[in-house]
């Protein structure tokens, strides 16, 4: 049900939002199992008691693409001082859980934002969950970066190393400085961090090859910190910060833009590398507006620079010089099967197949609109139907092909609830 209120009069800011975008809201309990049926009321941030589109989840604990006013994707397209995004308020409550509250979602114009809610099951004393997303790092005020090299001494006592690259299923966020023992720490799926952090640093209606530039920029950092055990071999129980002062932004349970979140799916195995040099670089970058950083790149001029038609690597390289490259991470962690290296489509068959359709029925467990397989290794018609299923249940290109994102996909929810079946055991 939409409903639509004329509520008080519209402030300045409301006045602007010209343009639309669209936002999607996934409702998911404690353990990543979808809730149907839960009630999401939609408001301004700036006007919370206005509720201007009140929706609810289908099975798969989704809602239906809603749109919202934004402001003129101009905002976000060179630097203003005006906010290129509307902020959005969601109510979301659902039998048997307790309400939870959304401050801040980001809209903006002509792109899609992903706003995942989990909700924790009634119990008496426990407070709702309420998430407050603070503004964006290219419109607010954040304390710059501080510089350090861009390469670890591998020399220095005591430092941990690992054998070589590998992407991990989880980092550990310090959520704050370094010192700050009030801070709290989270787990975070690696590709889900990188979304967060890049959905907190860029704007997703800069042109592809940008967002891809600057991805590659926020993982090899990332990576670099992971690899050396940066925070760890300082005595540390996390692997980065979400401080900007010293790491990158990242924000618990905020928004995320659907194009950021389809590049990261594509590159997120990606790092930067330079020759001789086993570690990732530690990409460090800045604004280019309000901070200046000689030698990094910078935010806003990659954006121009994606405009005047360079591609992902040329954009790097002009901030980091031509001796950069992008590397591939040699392992997934917690990944069961790595990616056989072609597509598997109506036709195929083998032993890639059989695999797929054996982990698509121990997806069907939690996800039923999945239809059960037969496992045979052959890439038929129900087995198309099978992921034609997933990749609408988790915003995937609907194409009954599995490529290297739908591929992964599979592998992140088959590891989900295959760990969830083993812990209720």
């Amino acid at each position: 049900m939409n409903r639509m209120n004329p509520g008080p009069a519209l402030s300045a800011a409301q006045t602007e939002q010209t343009d639309r975008g669209g936002l999607q809201v996934t409702v998911q309990s404690a353990r990543n199992i979808p809730i149907s049926d839960a009630v999401i009321d939609i408001s301004f941030t700036g006007d919370p008691d206005n509720i201007l589109e009140e929706v609810q989840t289908d099975e798969a604990g989704r809602t239906e693409v809603i749109e919202l006013p934004a402001p003129p994707v101009e905002y976000s397209l060179q630097p203003s001082e005006r906010m290129p995004y509307a902020e959005y308020t969601l109510r979301v409550t659902a039998p048997g859980y307790e309400p939870a509250v959304i401050s801040g979602a980001e809209v903006l114009s002509s792109q899609l934002s992903l706003q995942r809610v989990r909700m924790q099951q009634s119990a008496q004393g426990r407070l709702p969950d309420t998430v407050v997303i603070p503004e964006h790092t290219l419109y607010g005020s954040y304390p710059p970066k501080i510089a350090e090299s861009e390469i670890k001494p591998v020399s220095v006592n005591g430092e941990i190393v690992l054998e070589q690259v590998v992407i991990p299923e989880y980092v550990v966020i310090h959520d704050g400085p370094p010192r700050d023992t009030s801070a709290g720490d989270y787990y975070e799926r690696y590709q889900d961090y990188i979304k967060n952090v890049a959905s907190s640093e860029i704007y997703p209606t800069w042109p592809r090859e940008t967002l891809i530039a600057n991805v590659l920029a926020i993982q090899s950092f990332a990576m670099n910190r992971i690899y050396t055990e940066w925070y760890r071999s300082k005595g540390y129980n996390f692997t980065i910060t979400s401080s900007t002062a010293y790491d990158q932004k990242w924000i618990r349970g905020r928004n995320i833009f659907a194009s950021i979140d389809e590049v990261v799916d594509e590159v997120f195995r990606n790092y930067l590398s330079r020759p001789n040099v086993r570690q990732p670089i530690l990409t460090q970058y800045c604004d280019g507006i309000r901070t200046q950083c000689p030698n990094w790149m910078s935010q806003w001029t990659s954006a121009q620079l994606g405009e005047d038609g360079y591609d992902a690597i040329a954009i790097l390289r002009s901030f980091y010089g031509n001796s950069i490259y992008v590397n591939t991470a040699e392992e997934v962690s917690g990944i069961p099967e790595s990616y056989p290296g072609y597509l598997l489509q109506v036709g195929s068959a083998g032993n890639a197949v059989l695999k797929i359709q054996e982990q698509l029925n121990a997806i069907s467990g939690s996800y039923p609109l999945i239809p059960k397989l037969t496992p045979d290794g052959i890439f038929g018609e129900r087995t198309l139907e099978a992921v034609r299923t997933f990749q609408s249940l988790f915003g995937l290109s609907q194409d009954g092909i599995i490529g290297p994102r739908t591929w992964y996909r599979i592998q992140e929810i088959y590891a989900a609830v295959t760990r969830l079946a083993e812990d209720t055991e």
